[in-house]
């Protein structure tokens, strides 16, 4: 809720409050890879809201896991009830900054193949990958970063 309504300073609260009173198993499921009604992800709703704080937050925080390759590798790959991703939010939306983060992410956490199929090459349920959306919506500067991601 934190995330979706875009308040970063009580996310941080939150936090401090899971640390101190959830075990690491409860931080994963509840906090991190929790989702909501349409199945989406805090990472889901800070890149819909253009969040790179929360993004960033979110990211440092997964980081204290004792799993965090696995919790990221979930976290950037989950898909919500469209089968969309973080990665397809940010490029329906035109948000170049919370791209550029999430791929920053995906670097250090996912690997080579999962990056191409699960997020360059993945389809939501109307079969659209991230490319069909930048083109369908004409944001040229997101496919210029799409072109630029492989590399």
């Amino acid at each position: 809720m934190a995330v979706r309504m875009g308040y970063t300073e009580l996310l941080q609260k939150v936090w401090e409050y899971a640390k101190e009173n959830l075990t690491t198993e409860e931080i994963n499921t509840k906090l991190l890879l929790a989702t909501d009604n349409m199945g989406r992800t805090a990472l889901h709703r800070a890149a819909f809201k253009n969040n790179v704080q929360a993004l960033h937050k979110l990211w440092e925080y997964a980081k204290g896991n004792l799993r965090t390759k696995e919790i990221n590798t979930k976290l950037l790959l989950a898909t919500d009830n469209e089968v969309r991703t973080a990665w397809h939010v940010a490029v329906s939306w035109g948000y170049t900054e919370v791209l550029k983060k999430l791929w920053e992410y995906a670097k250090q956490n996912v690997t080579r193949e999962e990056i191409n199929n699960k997020l360059l090459l993945a389809t939501d349920n109307e079969g659209g990958t991230a490319w069909h959306v930048a083109i369908s919506w004409g944001y040229i500067e997101v496919l210029q970063k799409l072109w630029e991601y492989p590399k």
